[in-house]
């Protein structure tokens, strides 16, 4: 008898295709369900078997939704634009669209052989034009659209200018620019055209300003936040300076509140909430302003603690922050442009991360306080960030301990306000019911009240109001690179213009070469055709620009995060020419109902998508504010890394044991070296890594044993299993289960390929039950035996309650022991086996397909309908009596449940092992307990 899963595989993997089994239809009387996962970007190392994880697990609560009556949608994808194509194409010169287009066919193959149930009719690849199209057309909304913080949400523009024609912009709360002055009526009828678009560009959703940005010099490429670790690019480990960049930006801060109170509806984790939370980061406090004294400038702060103001000695600015070159003092200048220049080489998340250094420089400035008139010195300091609140402190040395330390390292005063708060060892960070003692009109006020009573008198003298500040920053949406969606913007006299929807897409224009251009430009700089012609309403060459009616493009492309923030939309509708999707399929699928991808996308992808949800539902273009119901981070697979330790020094390599006693370096070696007993193929290992040919290698009883680490699974480390050779070797469904078995969904656990056979070994007995020794299918209708249907239903009943809570690791567990207590009872009856088919398809889909083919079906295991739980098989009908006499226990005697206490008696004494127990004798009683003991007095 022989389970040959290499040839079921393939032959219904060749079916599925066919027969476009997992097709799902865009209006269907069944209940819609949307299972999606977070796309990849196809490398060119392809998968390894740590990447399927959440995929396997999506598919199976995908497939078991197809069981219980629903209309599955499981799409997939491509997130396909991306700065590791570009760096492969600046090193070989080969186009990026090559390179990417034979990753994608190589990830395909090897989703394919894993037996996903995806509906690859709906594919997407973000780098396909017919794709970016929709991306740039949502770029288009943005730009035209405005925040209303009365009505809460985007608005068209158009609006806005209705609203500057009819009064002027002093009564609009919309989110803008720092710098938008008021004007009347009059004003802006009297403004000029030119006018008119630099001031609607202060309040678009996506505009053009001086950011300051994470510049990378090797990848020519300004960076977001979670693209920098420890100080350097992600990609390549590259150093990054801080520099200020005219970029795109999005006005996402506008959404802060609506993105924070949106997560109370969503079913995620309350760790990722709290990722969310703290990212969006809202702080309710006050807007203060010091004026510069000898000056006309004005340094606005704000801070959460208002009524501490008089415990203000000094301010420091952020080094980046705008007034720091117009304040410093000419004996100071050389002093603080040599701190600014420093600190732009270290990134915002590494100055955050820094508590321990303290440094800092004086401006040479002094402020004015607001109540007392006192001069309080201006200092910089890189614990300060120009891009959080408004990029400066009042700083309060006895209410703050970045403060105080700021304070005691550079001798600077510290006043204590507090009362009966010793400061002079450590700063008192104040709390709700401190009484603030010293400060004039705050004198004795508890803690709220005197936060009520500081912004009060702030506002009274004109240097203060109540406000409420966020973490958010506007993302920068600008990116210096070539494989990315193109800005659909031309520039006239320096002002954007965006092309019209029905000349979109503007596709990426071919260049020489994928680096910066000489004089710094991006590399579209390189392109010869790159000029917008606005009477022929097409990409024409660079030379025909002539400022009248062909215009220079934009240069710069848009982020990865720009098609990965709205692509679970175009699965619902991916062939629609007209619209990114149609009302139709946007109002039948709605959003995501399973989301499942890593833990890193909480602030990046997540928050940024829920934005653009957020924006297109105001703008009419979805029905749903949310696009992701419920979200779960699957943990990684780890790596088990193989070691060989070479002597300090020395061209020589000592096994593990022998390690212990010399100075080595470890050295990672390739896994597939190294066989299960941790024995190195040393001349293996020579071919490998040429440079080591010519080495000595010290073994143990001749074997050279290696030491073993479990680390992240990676190419670097040599630790990567390729799931191409598991499912080769023991099949796509026993990858599928041995990696639902490791361990829980959510938590990193590491692979260990000998245990493998355990679960292959499984399925083996799984197929035995359905088989004879010679592979013909030995299943009859006859009657099954309550124990089997016992065994059958408990196993529902639980594998349900797992796929439910997403406890896939323990359902592997209970298909063993249920197998196991089946083929001990030699249970082949249909009546069991066919529902079990069914129970284990989403898990096993290939071997279950078979089985249920030679069950005499001729339609797919997926249209079956899952299997119900009957409690009347678990609910036990009788009672094994252990039958006493004289309180001594002689035997046992399986009786119904629902016997009488007369009809026990009478069936006991009857029995014939009572009878030899009396031999003769009459009981004098019989102590009968229903459903626990039988005991006879002799």
């Amino acid at each position: 008898m022989r389970y040959n899963f290499n040839q079921i595989e393939k032959k219904w993997q060749e079916y599925w295709a066919k027969n476009q089994t997992f097709k799902a239809e865009n209006n269907s009387e069944k209940p819609k369900y949307y299972v999606l996962d977070m796309f990849p970007y196809p490398s060119g190392a392809g998968l390894h078997v740590g990447h399927p994880l959440g995929y396997i697990a999506s598919d199976i609560y995908a497939r078991y939704k197809r069981h219980k009556g629903f209309n599955v949608l499981h799409p997939q994808g491509y997130d396909s634009f991306g700065l590791p194509a570009e760096q492969y194409a600046i090193q070989t010169g080969q186009h990026p669209a090559l390179t990417t287009e034979a990753n994608i066919n190589r990830y395909r193959e090897q989703l394919d052989q894993i037996g996903f149930s995806f509906d690859w009719i709906r594919e997407v690849r973000t780098s396909e034009p017919d794709y970016y199209k929709w991306t740039q057309w949502i770029f288009i909304q943005l730009f035209d659209s405005w925040y209303d913080f009365e009505s809460e949400k985007a608005r068209p523009i158009s609006e806005l200018e209705e609203i500057f024609a009819a009064e002027g912009n002093s009564g609009v709360n919309a989110a803008c620019d720092d710098d938008v002055e008021q004007f009347t009526v009059t004003q802006w009828n009297n403004f000029s055209s030119e006018e008119k678009q630099k001031q609607l560009l202060k309040y678009r959703l996506t505009y053009l300003a001086e950011t300051e940005v994470n510049w990378c010099p090797q990848l020519g490429t300004v960076l977001a936040n979670d693209e920098i670790v420890n100080g350097v690019s992600e990609r390549g480990g590259y150093p990054v300076i801080r520099k200020k960049m005219t970029q795109w930006s999005m006005r996402i801060s506008a959404f802060a509140e609506r993105l924070l109170q949106g997560l109370n509806e969503l079913d995620w984790t309350e760790s990722l909430k709290e990722s969310q939370r703290n990212w969006i980061g809202k702080s309710v406090g006050a807007l203060v302003e010091f004026k510069v004294q000898g000056s006309e400038f004005k340094v606005p702060v704000f801070t959460t603690r208002p009524d501490t103001i008089f415990g203000v000695t000094f301010m420091t600015l952020a080094p980046e922050h705008e007034l720091v070159e117009k304040i410093t003092t000419p004996e100071h200048k050389s002093e603080v442009e040599a701190y600014v220049q420093a600190t732009a080489k270290r990134s915002e998340r590494e100055r955050m991360a820094d508590v321990k250094t303290i440094s800092g420089v004086f401006t040479g400035a002094y402020a004015e306080h607001p109540f007392t008139k006192e001069p309080v010195p201006i200092w910089i300091g890189d614990y300060v960030l120009a891009g959080y609140g408004t990029g400066a402190v009042m700083a309060v040395p006895c209410g703050d301990q970045r403060d105080y330390e700021f304070a005691k390292h550079f001798d600077l005063p510290i006043r204590n306000i507090f009362e009966n708060v010793d400061i002079s060892e450590e700063a008192y960070s104040g709390k709700e019911g401190t009484v603030i003692a010293n400060s004039d009109f705050l004198d004795g006020l508890e803690y709220k009240a005197a936060l009520q009573k500081a912004i009060l008198e702030l506002e009274k003298i004109g240097q203060g109001k109540g406000k409420t500040n966020y973490r958010l920053r506007d993302a920068v949406f600008s990116r210096q690179r070539y494989w990315g969606e193109p800005f659909p913007v031309y520039y006239v006299e320096g002002l954007p213009q965006m092309i019209e929807k029905e000349h979109l897409p503007l596709r990426l224009p071919e260049v020489e070469k994928y680096l910066p251009t000489e004089t710094g430009e991006p590399p579209l700089g390189n392109a010869t055709d790159w000029a917008w012609d606005t009477e022929k309403n097409e990409v024409v060459e660079n030379s025909k620009i002539d400022h009248k009616t062909v215009f220079p493009l934009e240069l710069n492309t848009m982020p990865g995060w720009a098609g990965s923030s709205w692509y679970l939309f175009r699965y619902m509708d991916p062939q629609n020419e007209e619209r990114f999707a149609s009302e139709e399929a946007l109002e039948y699928w709605e959003n995501v109902d399973l989301y499942i991808g890593g833990s890193e996308h909480a602030t990046g992808h997540l928050l940024y998508s829920r934005f653009w949800t957020k924006f297109l539902k105001d703008r009419g273009f979805l029905p749903v504010e949310e696009p992701f119901k419920k979200l779960i981070n699957q943990g990684m697979i780890l790596g088990t890394s193989a070691f060989v330790y070479r002597l300090e020094g020395e061209n020589k390599f000592v096994s593990k044991k022998l390690s212990e006693a010399h100075n080595v370096q470890p050295i990672h070696a390739d896994v597939s070296l190294v066989n299960a007993s941790d024995e190195l193929d040393i001349e293996g290992f020579k071919k490998w890594r040429p440079e080591f040919a010519d080495a000595e290698f010290v073994t143990e009883d001749g074997k050279y044993i290696v030491g073993r680490e479990v680390e992240k699974m990676s190419k670097s480390k040599y630790n990567v299993v390729n799931p191409d050779d598991i499912c080769e070797n023991y099949g796509a469904d026993t990858l599928r289960m041995y990696e639902m078995f490791l361990g829980p969904l959510e938590q990193a656990k590491p692979w260990n390929t000998a245990g493998i056979t355990g679960v292959h070994n499984f399925l083996k007995k799984l197929w035995k039950l359905y088989h004879d020794e010679d592979n013909k299918i030995i299943v009859s209708d006859g009657k099954a035996s309550a124990d089997s249907l016992k065994t059958l239903h408990k196993t529902i009943k639980k594998v349900t309650e797992d796929i439910e809570s997403f406890s896939f690791n323990t359902s592997v567990s209970t298909f063993m022991i249920c197998v196991n207590e089946l083929s001990a009872q030699k249970c082949h009856f249909r009546e069991v086996l066919e529902p079990l088919a069914i129970l284990i398809a989403p898990y096993a889909p290939h071997i279950s397909e078979e089985l249920w083919e030679k069950l005499g079906h001729d339609t797919s295991v997926t249209t079956a309908a899952y299997p119900v739980y009957e409690e009347k098989f678990l609910v036990e009908s009788t009672k094994e009596y252990p039958i006493s006499f004289n309180g001594k226990m002689r035997f046992t005697l399986e009786l119904p449940l629902d016997m009488s206490k007369d009809e026990i008696e009478k069936t006991v004494l009857a029995h014939e092992k009572t009878q030899q127990q009396l031999d003769g004798r009459v009981p004098k009683k019989v102590i009968v307990v229903p459903g626990k003991i039988v005991n006879i007095v002799g």
